[in-house]
């Protein structure tokens, strides 16, 4: 046998190296087992369920609507209450009442909070927020749905004051800085001209004060009867006063009167008290046609409107009867759609106007039972409706 050449045990061993190293590159290059069962089963469920979690939160938000509302208890807050009671159906639409501090903020909070779809505000909305200067074309920004009811103004002070005008240079409160009664009670009593010290506190505090003699007068703008001050004990000490309309005042303001029916602790016996109101106005806010804001509001107004015999059911608040949905507001550009369905609808003629008709149908004995009046009214509309439809044949 030759004995090897070096290069030849070289190469041999090379070539052994690489056979050993051979199953180890191998080893690497084979394909990964199969991932056991159940954690593809783990997997896939997880999928599933982000998927439907996914589907879930899309849904709750395209048929959500926002309304900011006001404080616990007010009158805003219970018709926001009503409103989503009426409307929220499954997952076709839902109406978010938020609370608020009233008119005022609501008006900043419509324009500017980018979850605010609707809110209560007032006739001289606009007028507050014209006054602003950093604001713009406010009227392209907020539109309105519908006009609602009145806020009346209350003033309570000492007996020894008859007319709203013997307060001028007077301590006295406006509610809470931002509410309603913050800028329409200043605003009217600058109409009327008026000037006293303003002072700002909640309404329990302003009434305790009243008492105390701290302030001369305590001012509400809000819809009648209003709780807190029917509750308000005031002795032989103190009533609502007398506020005449004058030519001054700005045309968002109306005249309007309270009555020993509205308050019996602070109105004598069959007597009547003058005063100031001021509309209350479902505003809107004004997005874009064809956005997905835009068509959720679209579809709260077809319920809104379309329902609307709903709001005038006795366990609704009484403020709903005043409703005019036709009636237009001075000032303000109706929101398309809300308009769209009006005209629409126009010769079907506003719910107020189909109430006092039905009521001057009735017996006079029938108006003491609330639920039998609104069952009735419901047949009679139904009758009217079928009777009009068989004229169109």
């Amino acid at each position: 046998m030759m004995p090897r050449t070096p290069s030849a045990l070289i190469g041999s061993l090379a070539l052994l190296a690489a056979l050993a190293a051979a199953p180890a590159c191998l080893a690497r290059e084979a394909p990964k087992s199969a991932e056991p069962r159940e954690a593809r089963l783990e997997k896939a469920d997880a999928r599933a369920e982000a998927t439907s979690e996914a589907m879930l939160s899309e849904t709750m938000n395209a048929n959500t609507v926002s309304v900011i509302t006001g404080t616990p208890g007010g009158t805003y807050f219970r018709i926001g209450a009503d409103i989503a009671f009426v409307l929220n159906d499954g997952d076709r639409i839902r109406v978010l009442p938020i609370l608020g501090k009233g008119a005022g903020e609501n008006a900043y909070d419509l324009r500017f909070l980018k979850g605010v779809d609707l809110g209560f505000v007032r006739a001289d909305t606009l007028d507050q927020l014209r006054q602003d200067k950093r604001l713009k074309d406010v009227e392209q920004r907020i539109h309105y749905v519908a006009k609602l009811f009145n806020d009346e103004l209350h003033v309570i002070g000492p007996k020894g004051i008859d007319d709203v005008r013997q307060l001028a240079g007077k301590r006295v409160t406006f509610d809470v800085k931002g509410s309603g009664t913050d800028y329409s009670g200043r605003a009217m009593f600058r109409g009327l001209g008026i000037e006293v010290e303003a002072v700002n506190v909640d309404q329990p505090t302003a009434l305790e004060m009243l008492r105390k003699g701290e302030v001369e007068a305590v001012v509400s703008v809000a819809a009648k009867p209003v709780s807190v001050l029917s509750g308000f004990d005031p002795g032989d000490r103190f009533h609502l006063v007398t506020i005449p309309y004058l030519e001054t005042l700005s045309e968002a303001y109306v005249p309007a009167t309270l009555t020993s029916a509205d308050y019996p602790k602070l109105v004598g016996a069959g007597r009547t008290v003058e005063t100031l109101a001021v509309g209350t106005i479902l505003g809107v806010y004004n997005h874009p046609k064809g956005s997905e804001r835009y068509r959720k509001l679209e579809r709260f107004v077809a319920a809104f409107f379309g329902q609307f015999d709903k709001f005038l059911a006795p366990q609704r608040h009484p403020k709903w009867r005043e409703v005019n949905l036709a009636a237009s507001v001075a000032g303000w550009t109706r929101f398309r759609p809300a308009q769209d369905w009006l005209d629409a609808h126009r010769d079907e003629g506003a719910p107020q106007a189909e109430i006092d008709r039905f009521l001057s149908e009735q017996p006079q004995d029938l108006a003491a039972d609330k639920e039998k009046v609104y069952q009735a009214y419901l047949k009679w509309r139904r009758a009217q409706q079928t009777s009009l439809g068989m004229a169109r044949r």
